[in-house]
Order: C-alpha cells, then structure tokens, then sequence
C-alpha cells in the first residue's frame, strides 16, 4: 500500500512540473526577452515589467568555493540609502574582477537585478531567468518513471503478496531505479549544458 501512496506522490509531482512549473519558467523567460527599456513615465507609473538601469557603487564581494559549497556575492548600494546584496552562479566573468568602492551599472527586471555590467563586461545574476527548461522536463520524467515503477510494484504486492517476485526491490527495483535515475539526469544536464531544446 505504501508503494500505491509513493506513485500517487511521484504522479501528482509529475502533474506540477508539466502544468505549472515549466510552463511558468518558460513564461517567465519568455517575458524576460521580450522586455523592453523602461521609459521615464513607465518608471514614474512604478511598473515592473521593464529592464531599468542603476548606477551602483559595490560594497564588498564574497568569492568563495569551499569543497561542496559555494558563495558567489556582491553587496551594492546607492547614493541613497538602499543597499542589496545579489548572488551569481560562477566568479565569472565580472564579480571576480570587481572592488570595494567600483562603479556598476545594475539592470532591473521586476524589482530584481538581473544583471550587473561594468566597462562592457557583463554578469548574469542568479535572479536572471534562464532558457534551462531541459532540467524541469527531467524530473518531471523521472517524477513520472517513478510513479509507474512504484505504482506496478505495489499492485503487485497487493495482488500477490506471497510471490511477488520479480517485483521486488534487491535485486530489481534498485537497479531499475538507478537506471530511471541516470537515464533522466543523463540526458537532462548534458541538455542543458550544450544547450540543445
């Protein structure tokens, strides 16, 4: 029965990657190459959906791997009070140049920084939207290869709870497990890395 209750899981995680969270990214990222620069009376109405420019000075930048963990940071301020502190995925190619005290030109999309720039050279920021798509399709088939293994393998057991073999976790289950596992992250993260839709 706990099988039946780990596919009904495994399905209704399915059922969110492909109804809601894909397409949502895929909006998102689509809305984000379709903006536009804000003009002066989009920014006096406060509207968001706009790439603005700020100038920023940086504070202090965290550039630190360590083993496992990672910490890609930049503290900005402005000549107000405002002061924010945006994350990156690498070092490179801007964060890993810039200093206490450098001028930096932040563009902004729906109240985040999405990209830092200073002297031609650009940064994506961890808040930046991205056509990277091929990983959500990934678990959402693996989330899906997981609810049909669980769901046979419990029907299985209820229906025959003496002799369910070859339904059974060692050795099958396990292997067919490592295989779905590999399979989708196999195919999603070179996807994802090269590009390729």
């Amino acid at each position: 029965m706990l099988l039946i209750l780990l596919s009904l899981i495994s399905a209704a995680a399915c059922y969110l990657v492909f109804s809601w969270w894909l397409p949502s990214d895929s909006e998102r990222y689509q809305d984000y190459r379709a903006a536009e620069t804000c003009s002066s009376r989009v920014m006096d109405q406060g509207q968001t959906d706009c790439l603005s420019t700020w100038h920023l000075t940086v504070v202090k930048t965290v550039n630190k791997t360590s083993g496992k963990s990672s910490s890609y940071e930049a503290t900005l301020k402005d000549r107000d009070s405002w002061r924010g502190t945006v994350s990156f995925g690498d070092p490179g190619p801007l964060l890993e140049r810039l200093a206490p005290g450098d001028q930096v030109t932040a563009t902004t999309w729906r109240r985040d920084i999405v990209v830092l720039s200073k002297n031609g050279v650009r940064q994506n920021t961890s808040e930046a939207p991205r056509d990277e798509l091929q990983m959500n399709a990934a678990i959402g088939v693996l989330a899906a290869l997981v609810a049909a293994q669980t769901f046979v393998f419990g029907a299985v057991r209820l229906a025959r709870p003496r002799d369910s073999e070859p339904f059974t976790w060692n050795p099958y289950g396990k292997r067919l497990l490592i295989t779905i596992t590999a399979a989708c992250f196999g195919v999603g993260l070179p996807a994802t890395w090269i590009g390729i839709p």
